[in-house]
């Protein structure tokens, strides 16, 4: 027996039905060596048919079966290259019901059966980067796309959302699962902090309008970095899930950017905390972060200033025993106006407080009991917080470098969104896109006013001196000597003025009259064309 003419195997089967040698390897059909003489007689063909689309004595394919066997074959391999060979029959159907069961050929057919199986993985809540069925397939990102969107509309279907924290679980355990120096319990406390840091990531609007694997890619190579696993770089990494590295790298210095704003505001030495130093001081960042998110926000001390002086008390000192006020030398009856506000605890005014007439030695001895009162008040405040703070001082001693994580924060698992946003982790960030957006609008509001200082300028220059007396009138008696200027005098530089095409733009729609509200917004070509070229009118 001899080998395969395509890979050179020599496991060669023999095909039960037509008696062809097939490669066990490749599946290649060998040379045919079992040709038959055709005989005719009056019935028609006599022996075995040996061309092409003939499978068994009399039985030719048709045009659709031949179509329908090349489609699923070409479903077959497309799902074993992504070794998801078990969704066969989810995929199948799919394409039955949009292609009504006729499939088809090309390229495009290719791009339909990535985007099933893509449909297919998320609703079944499995991760698969779109980078490789775009790979396998043979397209880029936006055809795929395109074709997803538009499996989705056909089929009426709503996927879930994209589960950012499951993919960083699984991702998480595949990799450090196979490395046999790390333990389970080090394997499930990096996943608990990664899950933290994401869901962090996503209160702070990181994660919003960008891409999730590079943020997984980043976050996975920061909690490495954290805890000693040094053999997790970017791009091992990124290569293995299919992303560009930049962009990992992008969300990684977000990450610590984020990371340092909370160390800046809550950390006693946290103006000398930047990037490059964020590293040393993160286990007590995540600490920090940890403690605040299990913190109750609706139980807060109340400040010194919020406290109030209950006027009750302190005037009722001035009430005699047979029920009228006595104030030094004035007294009031308990049967004027105000012997309502003698009896009840009622809130006391300033218009109150000066119906009593109180003279100035009784307002002198209740200032005094009120500063004794605030001052124990104080002084008892005082002693609390001292006490806190040794209670912290002594947990930061008493504190391991690797006892800084708990795990017992509900950020460690995954929540909702609305859970997440709740959850208080010592930062409010703002999307980064409304932060551009309002930086954008100062800059268009600064460029307005400098546009109408130089709209007014242009209207109205200032007047010269040449000659014209106080009414404004040419005074032809007065004489004008001309002061020889001092040449060697160093002459001022006038400081250029940059101006760009927004600036021009801006002008143009100024001298239009056009609101500056709506110039603020930066829709420059629509208000071109709606106030200066008129392109709305017909």
């Amino acid at each position: 027996m001899g080998s395969c003419k395509n890979c050179k195997s020599k496991n060669l089967n023999v095909d039960t039905v037509t008696g062809n040698l097939e490669c066990s390897s490749c599946g290649v059909v060998q040379d045919f060596d079992n040709y038959e003489q055709q005989t005719f007689n009056a019935d028609g063909i006599i022996g075995t048919n040996v061309r092409l689309g003939t499978s068994g004595s009399r039985y030719d394919y048709s045009y659709r079966e031949t179509k329908i066997y090349l489609a699923q074959k070409v479903v077959s391999d497309i799902l074993y290259k992504l070794d998801l060979e078990n969704r066969v029959d989810e995929v199948n159907n799919m394409i039955k019901i949009i292609t009504e069961e006729e499939y088809g050929s090309g390229n495009w057919f290719n791009v339909l059966v990535g985007a099933c199986i893509y449909v297919v993985m998320r609703k079944a809540n499995k991760w698969l980067p779109l980078t490789s069925v775009c790979e396998t397939v043979g397209c880029d990102n936006y055809e795929l796309g395109r074709m997803v969107y538009r499996v989705i509309d056909h089929l009426d279907l709503k996927l879930p959302d994209f589960d950012i924290v499951g993919l960083f679980d699984r991702v998480m355990k595949e990799l450090l699962g196979g490395k046999g120096n790390i333990g389970k319990d080090k394997i499930g406390r990096m996943v608990k902090q990664g899950i933290f840091l994401i869901q962090c990531m996503i209160k702070w609007y990181v994660t919003t309008g960008r891409r999730p694997v590079p943020v997984v890619v980043a976050v996975i190579v920061f909690v490495c970095q954290l805890n000693d696993v040094v053999d997790v770089d970017f791009e091992d990494l990124a290569s293995q899930l299919n992303v560009v590295v930049a962009t990992c790298k992008l969300r990684y210095n977000e990450l610590l950017k984020k990371l340092v704003e909370v160390a800046r505001i809550r950390l006693p030495w946290g103006n000398d905390v930047n990037v490059k130093n964020i590293m040393k001081n993160a286990p007590i960042v995540i600490q920090y972060m940890e403690m605040k998110s299990m913190s109750n926000p609706t139980n807060k001390t109340k400040n010194l200033e919020e406290v109030g002086a209950d006027l009750d008390c302190l005037v009722s000192d001035c009430l005699n025993k047979d029920g009228r006020y006595f104030v030094q030398d004035f007294e009031f009856d308990d049967n004027k106006n105000n012997n309502d506000k003698s009896r009840g605890s009622i809130d006391w005014e300033v218009e109150d407080l000066e119906k009593l007439n109180i003279s100035p030695e009784c307002l002198s001895t209740i200032y005094l009991k009120y500063l004794n009162e605030y001052s124990e008040m104080k002084s008892s405040m005082a002693t609390l917080e001292n006490r806190n703070e040794k209670r912290s001082e002594r947990y930061d001693f008493l504190m391991d470098g690797a006892d800084y994580w708990s795990g017992n924060s509900e950020l460690s698992k995954k929540l909702f969104l609305d859970k997440i946003l709740e959850k208080d982790v010592g930062l409010n960030a703002m999307p980064k896109s409304f932060i551009d957006g309002c930086l954008k609008i100062q800059k268009r509001k600064k460029k307005i006013k400098a546009a109408k200082i130089r709209i007014e300028k242009i209207r109205r220059p200032p007047i010269e001196e040449n000659g014209l007396d106080e009414s404004g009138q040419s005074g032809q008696s007065q004489q004008f000597v001309k002061i020889p200027v001092n040449s060697r005098k160093r002459k001022r530089k006038v400081k250029k003025v940059d101006i760009d095409w927004e600036d021009f733009v801006i002008e143009t729609l100024l001298l239009h009259e056009v609101k500056e509200e709506e110039i603020e917004k930066g829709y420059y070509n629509t208000l071109l064309d709606l106030h200066v070229f008129n392109s709305g009118i017909p």
